[in-house]
């Protein structure tokens, strides 16, 4: 069975680059720098949400289904700094040749990715194979919108229309799973400057088991799963989280009290 790999990101404003564009010195702190920006933006587009060019890193959480194992982790440590945690993830992806499996990842986490990665100097030959390496690779590479070596469940699902997409949240707890738990994504940055990159990363973990339990979902949707086999993907995941002691998969458990038919 080809390993399958759901990852999600999370991003902060990319204050060091902002201060390069915008010729700001470095007194002005990462805070004023962030909300110049985000002001800018909002008289702009009507939205403080930066070009993913301007995003930082700083998370990168995986749910990894291989074999008869299910495992979750965020890579790197808290003190690896951008370039090492997208170096390890391109690396997974050299590594396992896995189905990619993201919720908008086509959208925001892979453009941030590809973008972040080139300032940095990152690599990853298989990645980009678009058949000059591996010819199979020509029909279905993680590149191409659709091919289905990468799976985005959102674009998937909405018929790659922008007006049907949904939030993750919405469908995780629509299907009967826990969804987000105290955090999203537009109160990271608030987050990272009172010093939580734990809780981050925590948040961002969840948020993949969320997207893993979707996409078994999908998988008994379209007939990939029988019924038997969704419950068991179900079970494999709780059993795995319950012989944590982490507190975030506590209360993850806590809120997904029964599995949904």
């Amino acid at each position: 069975m080809t390993p399958v790999l759901v990852f999600d990101i999370e991003t902060i404003p990319d204050v060091d680059g902002l201060r390069t564009l915008y010729g700001l010195d470095a007194q002005v702190s990462d805070g004023d720098v962030a909300e110049m920006v985000f002001q800018m933006r909002r008289q702009k587009t009507g939205s403080d949400f930066l070009q993913h060019h301007l995003h930082r890193v700083v998370a990168i959480s995986c749910a990894l289904r291989e074999g008869d194992n299910f495992r979750v982790w965020s890579l790197g440590g808290l003190e690896d700094d951008e370039s090492a945690l997208i170096q390890r993830f391109f690396d997974g992806i050299d590594k396992y040749t896995p189905q990619l499996v993201s919720w908008n990842g086509g959208g925001f986490d892979l453009p941030v990715l590809h973008y972040r990665g080139l300032i940095h100097g990152v690599q990853c030959a298989c990645y980009w194979d678009m058949g000059e390496d591996n010819k199979d690779f020509k029909w279905n590479n993680y590149i191409s919108r659709y091919h289905s070596r990468h799976l985005d469940l959102m674009d998937l699902l909405a018929l790659y229309t922008g007006r049907a997409n949904a939030p993750l949240d919405d469908l995780a707890k629509l299907i009967g799973f826990p969804g987000k738990l105290g955090m999203d994504g537009s109160k990271v940055w608030d987050a990272y400057q009172q010093g939580k990159l734990h809780e981050i990363r925590n948040y961002c973990e969840t948020d993949v088991v969320n997207t893993y339990l979707v996409y078994a979902r999908f998988q008994l949707m379209r007939g990939q799963f029988t019924h038997a086999r969704y419950e068991q993907e179900c079970e494999l995941v709780r059993n795995t989280l319950s012989k944590s002691s982490e507190s975030h998969w506590m209360e993850y458990l806590a809120a997904w009290p029964t599995v949904k038919p």
